[in-house]
Formats: C-alpha cells, sequence, structure tokens
C-alpha cells in the first residue's frame, strides 16, 4: 500500500499476483479498512506499529505530514475503530443491521478533539502540526459519521468480483459502480465474460 502516484484520492494497493492498482473507497472513513487485520484477514495487516499508521496518514486523502505522533494505545484504538467501521460498512453492502455497539465505538471515537485545519501560504489546505493519533482517528470517525448518516450510506458496496472483499462508497453520478477498481477486478470480469462468450460459441 502507498500514496496515489497521481495525488488523486485513493491509496495504490497490490493484488495477490503483485500488480499494483489505485482503489479510490470514496471516502476518507473506508480507505483505513485495506490496512487488513480485522475479520478473517490478519495476513493482510500492515497496521503494526505506531509508525506505520503515520504512514498510512500520509497515504490517506488528508496527505498528513510526518511530524504525526502516534502512541502505542492510540495504535490499538485504531485497530478497533478499522474493525467497527468493516463491520459497519459490510452490513451496510449487504443490507443487515448494523450493530449498535460499532456505532457506539465511532461516535466515541469522533468525541475526541480532531486535526485542526488551515490555509497555508500558498492557499492550500494543510494541517496544524504537532497532532496526534487521537486527532486523526477522530477525524477519521467524523468522516464516518458523515458517511453513514449521510447519503451515501446506501450506496457502500461491495465489489462485485466473487473473490474480492474490497468496501467502497459509490460516488458517482449514476451510481452505478460495481468494481473496486476497473483495472483491476472490472477488467478481469470481462476478460472471464470474453472467454465464456467464445467458449459458447465454440460450443
Amino acid at each position: 500500500m502507498r500514496e496515489s502516484a497521481t495525488g488523486a484520492p485513493g491509496l495504490v494497493l497490490h493484488a495477490s499476483e503483485g500488480r499494483p492498482f489505485r482503489f479510490d473507497p470514496g471516502a476518507l472513513c473506508l480507505e483505513l479498512l485495506p490496512t487488513g487485520g480485522h475479520s478473517g484477514y490478519p495476513r493482510y495487516e500492515v497496521l503494526h506499529t505506531p509508525a506505520d499508521l503515520v504512514r498510512w496518514a500520509g497515504w490517506s486523502r488528508l496527505r498528513l505530514g510526518p511530524d504525526l505522533s502516534v502512541s502505542g494505545g492510540e495504535l490499538a484504538r485504531a485497530h478497533e475503530l478499522r474493525s467497527s467501521l468493516w463491520r459497519l460498512a459490510t452490513a451496510r453492502a449487504h443490507g443487515t443491521a448494523p450493530a449498535a455497539a460499532d456505532f457506539e465505538v465511532v461516535n466515541a471515537v469522533a468525541a475526541e478533539p480532531p486535526l485542526v485545519p488551515r490555509i497555508a501560504a500558498g492557499a492550500g489546505k494543510e494541517w496544524v502540526s504537532g497532532a496526534t493519533g487521537s486527532a486523526l482517528l477522530s477525524t477519521v470517525a467524523r468522516d464516518a459519521v458523515e458517511l453513514f448518516a449521510g447519503p451515501y450510506a446506501r450506496r457502500i458496496r461491495e465489489c462485485g468480483s466473487h473473490d474480492c472483499q474490497l468496501l467502497f462508497a459509490d460516488t458517482s453520478r449514476p451510481g452505478s459502480r460495481r468494481w473496486c477498481a476497473m483495472e483491476r477486478c472490472g477488467n478481469r470480469h470481462k476478460v472471464r465474460a470474453h472467454r465464456s462468450r467464445h467458449q459458447e460459441g465454440d460450443g
């Protein structure tokens, strides 16, 4: 995982075969999910140390600088928040009832003071230096509040590929997004469909 080389929202992930692809989940809070570890995916864990969470913050759409300070306790809190976000997003994607306990985790983290934005000298946006892991997680949790209580809550989906569980919010105007990334699962689907048509034609 790393920052998108184009500077566009989203992360650069690596498929199981090693090929990189850009994945934009449509919301900051959903960018935390591909860091792994939750549910049955401990082998995909990338947040092993506080420094790993600092790196993720720089790769995320926050583009937070390396002066972020993260403690071991804040890293554990990130794992807890991520698990709750994963369960909530999965419930939305599959049309099942979300657990109240997971909303409570998000709300508790969101209640902490968030990152403080400011206008940079070049009129761009930046974050006030000296931020903590708690402020980072509060910002992520507040984004989750906006997502799950907002108009895109009904557009939280799981990738349409049978072997991909990446979750995203479909923010496209037509609301017809099916894949985590067209360059990965979308193209694989097109290749399979093409082969299937040819095999039927040969038969």
